[in-house]
Protein backbone atom coordinates (compact mmCIF):
# COMPACT_ATOMS: atom_id res chain seq x y z
CA UNK A 1 0.00 0.00 0.00
CA UNK A 2 1.30 3.35 -1.07
CA UNK A 3 0.10 6.60 1.33
CA UNK A 4 0.85 9.86 -0.83
CA UNK A 5 1.14 13.08 0.87
CA UNK A 6 2.10 16.68 -0.43
CA UNK A 7 5.95 16.20 0.18
CA UNK A 8 6.69 12.21 -0.99
CA UNK A 9 4.75 8.73 -1.34
CA UNK A 10 5.34 6.47 1.89
CA UNK A 11 4.91 2.64 1.70
CA UNK A 12 2.98 1.26 4.80
CA UNK A 13 4.40 -1.73 6.46
CA UNK A 14 1.59 -4.45 6.56
CA UNK A 15 1.04 -7.83 7.45
CA UNK A 16 2.21 -10.56 5.81
CA UNK A 17 4.40 -8.81 3.11
CA UNK A 18 7.50 -10.60 2.02
CA UNK A 19 10.46 -8.19 2.26
CA UNK A 20 13.96 -8.47 2.44
CA UNK A 21 15.76 -7.20 5.85
CA UNK A 22 17.04 -3.42 4.35
CA UNK A 23 13.43 -2.98 2.79
CA UNK A 24 11.64 -4.13 6.11
CA UNK A 25 14.15 -1.45 8.21
CA UNK A 26 12.82 1.44 5.85
CA UNK A 27 9.53 1.00 5.72
CA UNK A 28 9.35 -0.03 9.61
CA UNK A 29 11.45 3.33 10.35
CA UNK A 30 8.92 5.37 8.22
CA UNK A 31 5.61 3.74 9.90
CA UNK A 32 4.53 4.43 13.24
CA UNK A 33 4.35 0.63 14.24
CA UNK A 34 5.07 -0.37 17.56
CA UNK A 35 6.45 -3.83 16.94
CA UNK A 36 7.18 -5.58 13.29
CA UNK A 37 9.07 -8.55 13.02
CA UNK A 38 10.61 -9.80 9.87
CA UNK A 39 10.78 -13.67 9.88
CA UNK A 40 11.83 -16.22 7.25
CA UNK A 41 11.54 -12.72 4.82
CA UNK A 42 7.81 -12.14 5.85
CA UNK A 43 6.52 -9.33 7.79
CA UNK A 44 4.66 -10.01 11.22
CA UNK A 45 2.46 -6.87 12.94
CA UNK A 46 2.07 -7.37 16.41
CA UNK A 47 -1.64 -7.38 17.97
CA UNK A 48 -2.16 -5.38 21.09
CA UNK A 49 -1.45 -7.64 24.02
CA UNK A 50 -3.65 -8.86 26.88
CA UNK A 51 -1.93 -8.50 29.98
CA UNK A 52 -3.03 -11.72 31.70
CA UNK A 53 -1.85 -14.23 28.52
CA UNK A 54 1.17 -11.85 27.93
CA UNK A 55 2.04 -8.71 29.96
CA UNK A 56 2.23 -10.40 33.14
CA UNK A 57 3.83 -13.62 31.92
CA UNK A 58 6.52 -11.23 30.51
CA UNK A 59 7.00 -9.35 33.66
CA UNK A 60 8.08 -12.80 35.18
CA UNK A 61 10.29 -13.84 32.49
CA UNK A 62 12.09 -10.79 32.89
CA UNK A 63 12.31 -10.63 36.49
CA UNK A 64 13.94 -14.00 36.32
CA UNK A 65 16.53 -13.30 33.66
CA UNK A 66 17.00 -9.97 35.48
CA UNK A 67 18.07 -11.19 38.67
CA UNK A 68 20.42 -14.18 36.91
CA UNK A 69 22.15 -11.33 35.11
CA UNK A 70 22.20 -8.83 37.98
CA UNK A 71 24.45 -11.77 39.61
CA UNK A 72 26.43 -12.85 36.85
CA UNK A 73 28.96 -10.44 35.43
CA UNK A 74 29.50 -9.61 31.81
CA UNK A 75 25.69 -10.20 31.01
CA UNK A 76 23.23 -8.48 29.34
CA UNK A 77 19.20 -8.54 29.27
CA UNK A 78 16.83 -7.11 26.59
CA UNK A 79 13.30 -6.51 25.99
CA UNK A 80 11.91 -6.68 22.78
CA UNK A 81 15.00 -5.37 21.49
CA UNK A 82 15.55 -5.12 17.61
CA UNK A 83 17.89 -7.94 16.42
CA UNK A 84 19.75 -7.78 13.30
CA UNK A 85 19.88 -12.06 12.42
CA UNK A 86 20.73 -12.20 8.55
CA UNK A 87 19.09 -10.77 5.24
CA UNK A 88 15.70 -12.43 5.95
CA UNK A 89 15.53 -12.17 9.76
CA UNK A 90 14.92 -9.31 12.04
CA UNK A 91 12.77 -10.02 15.36
CA UNK A 92 12.24 -8.70 18.30
CA UNK A 93 12.43 -11.20 20.68
CA UNK A 94 10.35 -10.50 24.45
CA UNK A 95 13.35 -11.36 26.28
CA UNK A 96 17.29 -11.82 25.32
CA UNK A 97 20.40 -12.85 27.75
CA UNK A 98 23.70 -12.34 25.78
CA UNK A 99 27.40 -12.10 26.58
CA UNK A 100 29.06 -9.19 26.75
CA UNK A 101 31.62 -9.46 23.83
CA UNK A 102 30.33 -13.12 22.83
CA UNK A 103 28.02 -13.53 19.19
CA UNK A 104 25.74 -10.59 19.59
CA UNK A 105 26.96 -7.31 19.46
CA UNK A 106 25.36 -3.79 19.77
CA UNK A 107 26.02 -2.38 16.97
CA UNK A 108 26.83 1.78 15.86
CA UNK A 109 22.80 2.23 15.09
CA UNK A 110 22.12 0.73 19.00
CA UNK A 111 20.50 -2.20 17.42
CA UNK A 112 21.71 -6.09 18.21
CA UNK A 113 23.46 -7.91 15.23
CA UNK A 114 24.15 -11.64 15.83
CA UNK A 115 22.43 -14.17 17.81
CA UNK A 116 22.10 -13.89 21.44
CA UNK A 117 23.10 -16.77 23.44
CA UNK A 118 19.45 -17.27 24.92
CA UNK A 119 15.58 -16.18 23.33
CA UNK A 120 12.48 -15.95 25.23
CA UNK A 121 9.14 -15.83 23.51
CA UNK A 122 5.69 -15.46 25.62
CA UNK A 123 3.40 -17.12 22.86
CA UNK A 124 -0.09 -17.06 23.44
CA UNK A 125 -1.94 -15.42 19.47
CA UNK A 126 2.02 -15.81 18.09
CA UNK A 127 2.55 -19.78 18.54
CA UNK A 128 2.05 -20.37 14.73
CA UNK A 129 5.37 -19.04 14.23
CA UNK A 130 6.76 -18.81 17.93
CA UNK A 131 7.31 -22.78 17.19
CA UNK A 132 7.81 -22.95 13.79
CA UNK A 133 9.39 -20.02 10.82
CA UNK A 134 10.86 -18.35 13.98
CA UNK A 135 12.53 -21.51 15.69
CA UNK A 136 13.84 -22.42 12.58
CA UNK A 137 15.40 -18.62 11.50
CA UNK A 138 16.68 -19.35 15.67
CA UNK A 139 18.02 -22.65 14.99
CA UNK A 140 19.56 -21.62 12.06
CA UNK A 141 21.24 -18.28 13.11
CA UNK A 142 23.19 -20.10 16.14
CA UNK A 143 20.74 -19.27 18.66
CA UNK A 144 21.66 -21.70 21.63
CA UNK A 145 19.05 -21.55 23.86
CA UNK A 146 15.00 -20.99 23.14
CA UNK A 147 12.10 -20.72 25.36
CA UNK A 148 8.85 -20.43 24.21
CA UNK A 149 5.65 -19.79 27.00
CA UNK A 150 2.88 -20.84 25.68
CA UNK A 151 0.66 -19.38 27.80
CA UNK A 152 -3.05 -20.57 27.17
CA UNK A 153 -1.63 -24.04 26.39
CA UNK A 154 -0.11 -23.57 30.03
CA UNK A 155 3.42 -25.08 28.70
CA UNK A 156 7.19 -24.05 28.32
CA UNK A 157 9.48 -25.37 25.76
CA UNK A 158 13.02 -25.04 26.65
CA UNK A 159 15.42 -25.76 23.17
CA UNK A 160 19.15 -26.11 23.18
CA UNK A 161 21.01 -26.20 20.09
CA UNK A 162 22.76 -29.83 19.45
CA UNK A 163 24.94 -30.12 16.68
CA UNK A 164 22.86 -27.42 14.53
CA UNK A 165 19.75 -28.61 15.95
CA UNK A 166 17.57 -27.78 18.45
CA UNK A 167 16.43 -30.46 20.89
CA UNK A 168 13.63 -30.50 23.73
CA UNK A 169 14.81 -30.02 27.25
CA UNK A 170 12.81 -31.62 29.68
CA UNK A 171 12.37 -30.83 33.90
CA UNK A 172 13.99 -32.89 36.76
CA UNK A 173 12.72 -35.17 38.48
CA UNK A 174 12.07 -31.79 40.61
CA UNK A 175 10.52 -29.47 38.05
CA UNK A 176 13.46 -27.98 37.44
CA UNK A 177 14.89 -27.01 33.90
CA UNK A 178 18.76 -26.45 34.39
CA UNK A 179 19.92 -24.48 31.20
CA UNK A 180 23.64 -25.75 29.59
CA UNK A 181 24.72 -22.32 28.35
CA UNK A 182 24.33 -20.46 31.63
CA UNK A 183 25.42 -22.15 35.02
CA UNK A 184 23.23 -21.61 37.59
CA UNK A 185 20.13 -20.19 35.58
CA UNK A 186 17.58 -22.83 36.95
CA UNK A 187 13.80 -22.46 36.20
CA UNK A 188 10.93 -23.90 38.45
CA UNK A 189 8.93 -24.62 35.75
CA UNK A 190 5.33 -25.49 37.82
CA UNK A 191 6.82 -22.49 39.93
CA UNK A 192 6.41 -20.26 36.65
CA UNK A 193 3.27 -21.39 35.52
CA UNK A 194 1.23 -21.10 38.62
CA UNK A 195 2.37 -17.11 39.04
CA UNK A 196 4.64 -17.82 41.98
CA UNK A 197 7.38 -15.88 41.83
CA UNK A 198 8.85 -16.14 44.79
CA UNK A 199 9.42 -20.01 44.74
CA UNK A 200 10.67 -19.26 41.01
CA UNK A 201 13.51 -16.97 42.25
CA UNK A 202 14.16 -19.41 45.42
CA UNK A 203 15.31 -21.88 42.81
CA UNK A 204 17.37 -19.47 40.91
CA UNK A 205 19.33 -18.62 44.24
CA UNK A 206 19.52 -22.29 44.93
CA UNK A 207 21.20 -22.94 40.78
CA UNK A 208 23.45 -19.90 41.61
CA UNK A 209 24.75 -21.22 44.80
CA UNK A 210 25.46 -24.66 42.82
Amino acid sequence: MVIANSQSSITILENGDRLNRDEFERRYTASNIKKAELIEGIVHVASPLRFTPHGKPHSNIITWLGTYQASISGLEVGIEPTVRLDRDNEPQPDAVLFRVGGNAQVDTDGYITGAPELIAEIAASTVSYDLHSKKCSYERNGVKEYIVWRTLDRQIDWFVLENGKYEKLEPDATGIICSREFRGLWLNVNALLNNDMSAVLKTLQIGLAS
